[in-house]
């Protein structure tokens, strides 16, 4: 029996959240997969329960957990110079290293590009970003007023584990090719070091292809021709940047699902945001939550030898392409008329 947590989040996590573990069950039931359900406080529920946006308690249970859900988290509306209200670090506290992110485009939905179907792989573990890539103090600092040094961590664990997980990801699909994004002509030791453990993982997967791209080439050409790309795997800032631009491509960020994953345990967790100014109102796009827990039993499928769980995950992919398709039960932003629970009922009808 496969264990998995459910954490809301904040604002439209709530009713996002429950519309994703709905279709999740849905799947579950009609390929027999056992699954065990835990809802768990974080965010602004965590503080009011526990004292704390991410309680130990909570990270003690998801440790024991085979992956979870986890909502948006509105953490720029929390007090500032609070230690006891902050944007839960679940990727470092959990050692989720790579993020995983689609970029996939559909026939009715309105995006700047059709024919796009890429797997974007971003190590989140160390890079610029400071708070995942110390364990004490800051990574960026400014010994005066006109100076400021940012720090920038590359490992070659780092970069063989995210690339390992790319190359797998490669294997599942037709293309079977993997693009390496880096800036290595400049950045010759941190990028080189990345490229370097892509290259040599390559010869591993020799049914795999390795490409590279400089990143600022890239960022060109995923505006003007995406479709010339299947896997790709890059550096934490480079692809924090680069899958936002993605999720632009095909139709924003309300289409952008994301999967964090560990050796043993992944997160589902959407791009977008909290958007507390919609919160409550039912018209919130569940699509992101939906696909991210098809992700995860797609991965688990894949880690656990689960094939009840892959199913499962097929299930749903196939239900949310039905849905689309047919534009009946499509949110606002979608060029629909339906609420976040409409469109959710009919996903899961449709599995």
């Amino acid at each position: 029996m496969l264990k998995i947590g459910v954490l809301l989040g904040d604002d439209i996590g709530l009713e996002v959240v429950p519309e994703a573990v709905k279709v999740m069950k849905a799947a579950a039931k009609k390929t027999g997969l056992e699954v065990e359900w835990q809802e768990l406080p974080i965010g602004k529920r965590g503080h009011e329960l526990h004292g704390h946006t991410m309680p130990p308690s909570t990270v003690a249970a998801l440790e024991k957990m085979d992956g979870f859900l986890c909502g948006p988290i509105g953490h720029a509306a929390y007090p500032r110079n609070d230690p006891t209200w902050i944007m839960p670090p679940l990727r470092k506290r959990l050692d989720l290293y790579a993020s995983i992110k689609p970029v996939k485009s559909y026939p009715n939905i309105k995006s700047v590009h059709k024919d796009v179907d890429i797997v974007f792989l971003r190590e989140v573990t160390e890079g610029m970003q400071s708070s995942d890539t110390v364990v004490a103090g800051a990574g960026e600092f400014r010994p005066n007023d006109e100076i400021t040094i940012a720090q920038r961590v590359i490992t070659r664990k780092g970069s063989r584990r995210v690339a390992k997980e790319a190359f797998d990801i490669a294997r599942t699909r037709p293309r079977r090719t993997v693009t390496s994004v880096h800036k290595e002509p400049v950045y010759r030791l941190a990028c080189g070091m990345f490229a370097e453990e892509c290259r040599k993982l390559a010869q591993e997967y020799p049914d795999v292809k390795l490409t590279e791209v400089l990143v600022d080439g890239f960022a060109m050409k995923l505006v003007m021709n995406p479709q010339q790309f299947d896997v790709v795997v890059t550096t934490n800032q480079f692809g924090d940047i680069l899958t936002d631009e993605g999720a632009g491509v095909v139709g924003g960020l309300g289409l952008a699902p994301g999967l964090c994953v560990g050796e043993r345990l992944a997160m589902s967790q959407a791009t977008h945001g909290s958007a507390p100014d919609i919160a409550g109102k039912s018209i919130a796009n569940p699509y992101a939550l939906i696909m991210s827990g098809q992700m995860l039993f797609e991965w688990l499928g894949r880690k656990r030898n689960e094939p009840q769980a892959t199913q499962a995950a097929k299930l749903i992919d196939a239900a949310v392409d039905k849905v689309i398709a047919e534009a009946k039960h499509l949110t606002a932003d979608l060029g629909g008329r339906a609420s976040t629970t409409q469109m959710g009922d009919a996903v899961a009808a449709s599995v």
